[in-house]
């Protein structure tokens, strides 16, 4: 016999541990070459590809790469050179501020600010409004990169230079889990550390476009995810229940029982 048994309580079968909730991280790289992944102790057999094709469209991915005390964390953003246009043909609008808008004209609301208006790219106002809360920039101050377009196109260089001016900055995000394996980031709100309006989260979760296509803690607690997957019910209406009793039934006595053959 050869049994190499363990105690009870010792965890030794492997398995992804994963992580769920709201937290505060570092921004440690910005799609990162292989070897940059490797210094991070991130293994991966090949270069990172940053872009990607969904149905008839590519996309470019501006990947930023989070880390706490649990782990690093990936946020992906899907950018594209070609203006973002609603289903109804308005134009997403952005200015020098960080404020957005939909308009089919250059907006004229008065809360409008005009410096720097642009029709904004696909992916522009989620990687705005990260960087906004990544550099804590301050209500009506600026926020915007001189290369958008060299950045929709997948150069991220302009970005790559805020590793090093912010490199004790950081920002707070909720991340979930999908498939009970994979990381992920929401992206429809980032918070800052001060103040730490966790409601804010909350309340972006409760917006018609706000879903979180991941699983997350109920409680938004940051800390080892439990999920939140329900049990299915058995499909047969006609299950025992413990209180029953379980003893058979009696066969009845009839011209086709088996009752028939006994010698009484």
């Amino acid at each position: 016999m050869a049994i190499q048994s363990n105690a009870s309580n010792q965890e030794v079968v492997g398995g992804i541990r994963t992580y769920s909730g709201l937290t505060n991280v570092k921004v440690m790289a910005v799609n990162p070459t292989m070897a940059e992944l490797h210094a991070m102790d991130i293994n991966v057999k090949s270069e990172p590809n940053y872009t990607v094709t969904m149905g008839d469209e590519d996309y470019n991915k501006i990947v930023f790469w989070l880390a706490n005390t649990d782990g690093n964390f990936k946020l992906e953003i899907l950018m594209q050179t070609k203006a973002r246009v609603s289903q109804t043909g308005k134009h997403q609008w952005m200015n020098n501020i960080g404020q957005s808008t939909w308009s089919e004209d250059a907006p004229s609301y008065d809360w409008w600010k005009a410096e720097g208006q642009r029709k904004a790219f696909t992916g522009e106002e989620t990687l705005i409004n990260f960087v906004k809360a990544w550099a804590n920039v301050a209500s009506g101050d600026n926020v915007y990169f001189d290369t958008m377009p060299a950045i929709a196109g997948g150069n991220v260089t302009e970005i790559k230079a805020l590793l090093n001016s912010l490199s004790n900055n950081e920002v707070r995000v909720l991340i979930g889990v999908k498939d009970d394996k994979y990381q992920q980031v929401y992206t429809k709100y980032f918070g800052r550390i001060k103040p730490q309006r966790d409601d804010l989260f909350i309340k972006a979760l409760n917006d018609d476009y706000g879903q979180f296509n991941a699983d997350f803690n109920a409680d938004l607690k940051w800390g080892p995810h439990v999920s939140s997957a329900e049990l299915v019910k058995p499909d047969s209406p006609d299950t025992i229940s413990e209180d029953e009793d379980w003893t058979s039934q009696p066969a009845t006595v009839g011209s086709n029982s088996e009752a028939d053959d006994l010698p009484f």
